[in-house]
């Protein structure tokens, strides 16, 4: 799958001319599944993977109602799905207003926590100006994103789940990723240098994501250059994950990847329509419809036992449900990149020894793997907490410099560590500019 120069030739037929969008011309933006820009043309198929097929330019805006002084372009690009056919897919690319001089502009590739099957959650919409995207997680995680800007890196925040909202799904997370980080690095008015050092960062869903993607990116995608990838407590086990969490406060995550996983999958569709409750098959139409908080806060303590007219566990325990959650589990190939993983041992959500057991799984297939196992943080605390020693890590990755030699198991706290401090006071100059709307200023060298 070589792209290189052809891949930038084939990129330019299919662009045609870029849309720019103006706010004073435009209403509130439309959710992808009424867009027009996010329907491939006809033939689409037959072009490689990561080929961009439209592209457009639009405004970002914090939260959708703080305009963001930054060049954003969305491109639309062929992929493939979980059982490897084509489709499309957008991500959101962005260029620091100040890059690096005399070498290339590293590329990260962020993976927000969609989470969810609504289109709502989609960064390609959330993070648009006027986006109605109330409760959907990459609203927050913009901020990390323009984190990521400031160091002078462009940024591609993909729409991992697809067009359809596929959450919970295996390898096409990583197609997707990969594919869009291929579109970026073809496409001409980016300027982007197609052997520039890329890294990958998510947390939580997106962690997953990028799981996937360093899981199949030697296979997929061997000619991107791939210095890194951050795993954010990956979620390294749905199935485990969905026990876990069934009737607890975050019942709701589960009941959307159920819901999602369903669309995938004949025979669990079948299952659910044999054995869910009227009120069961409601509240699965009705969560593939709210975004990520909507359905965390309307399901606490739902317990899907109360759903079904058979035992849960019986169903859990059957061979078509099964068959899904070894399908979806990580850990199947070792990622050939170096992946920083990083995990709270008292996360409510994520449990600490499904990421335990998929470390120990890279590390054996022959992955460099850093593990920072936090002692003191909980899930959605670590990850703002995590971002300073994140960002240093793909700063080193990006700078070429040498990984230790040894996997390494720490317990240090990020509470604990003063450098977090020096980076969240970094993190919080960011926020400031974000939240005013000013120009992200790089760090100086």
């Amino acid at each position: 799958m070589e792209l290189g120069s052809t891949a930038a030739a084939r990129s330019a037929e299919w662009i045609g001319a870029p849309v720019h969008e103006e706010w004073g011309q435009q209403r509130r933006p439309l959710v992808p599944s009424k867009d027009p820009f996010y329907l491939p043309p006809a033939g689409y198929e037959h072009a490689r993977p990561g080929t961009v097929l439209r592209s457009r330019d639009v405004q970002i805006a914090f939260l959708g109602l703080i305009p963001q002084r930054i060049v954003a372009t969305q491109l639309l690009y062929r992929t493939t799905d979980m059982d490897g056919e084509p489709e499309a897919a957008v991500t959101t690319v962005l260029i620091p207003a100040e890059r690096p001089p005399h070498r290339p502009t590293p590329v990260l590739s962020y993976q927000c926590a969609i989470d969810a099957i609504s289109d709502r959650c989609f960064p390609s919409y959330a993070l648009r100006r006027g986006a109605h995207a109330v409760g959907s997680l990459p609203q927050v995680e913009f901020l990390l994103v323009a984190a990521a800007l400031a160091e002078g890196w462009a940024v591609s925040v993909p729409d991992h789940e697809g067009t359809r909202g596929m959450w919970g799904a295996p390898d096409e997370p990583g197609h997707h990723v990969l594919d869009g980080l291929r579109a970026a690095l073809s496409a001409p008015r980016l300027d982007l240098d197609p052997d520039a050092p890329v890294g990958l960062w998510g947390y939580s869903g997106g962690g997953l994501a990028t799981a996937w993607a360093a899981e199949v990116c030697a296979d997929y995608a061997p000619e991107l250059n791939i210095v890194g990838a951050v795993l954010g407590s990956p979620v390294g086990d749905l199935g485990h994950t969905f026990r876990r969490l069934n009737g607890t406060i975050y019942s709701g995550l589960p009941a959307t990847v159920v819901a999602a996983l369903t669309h995938m999958y004949p025979d669990l569709r079948r299952l659910i329509d044999e054995h869910a409750t009227p009120e069961g098959q409601k509240m699965l139409a009705r969560i593939e419809r709210m975004t990520t908080m909507h359905a965390v806060l309307r399901h606490v303590r739902t317990d899907m036992d109360d759903l079904v007219d058979c035992p849960l566990d019986e169903l859990l325990d059957s061979p078509e449900v099964q068959h899904v959650f070894d399908a979806i589990k990580l850990g199947r190939t070792a990622p050939t990149p170096p992946v920083l993983i990083v995990q709270a041992v008292h996360d409510r959500i994520v449990s600490v020894d499904d990421i335990d057991v998929l470390t120990d799984a890279y590390k054996s297939g022959g992955s460099h793997v850093t593990y920072h196992r936090d002692m003191f943080s909980e899930h959605l605390l670590l990850h703002p907490m995590s971002a300073p020693m994140t960002l240093r890590w793909l700063i080193d990755r990006f700078e070429g410099r040498p990984l230790s030699e040894n996997t390494v198991r720490t317990k240090w706290p990020t509470l604990l560590n003063p450098m977090t401090y020096r980076g969240m006071w970094r993190l919080g100059t960011v926020a400031a500019r974000v939240v005013t709307g000013r120009v992200l200023h790089r760090r100086p060298l």
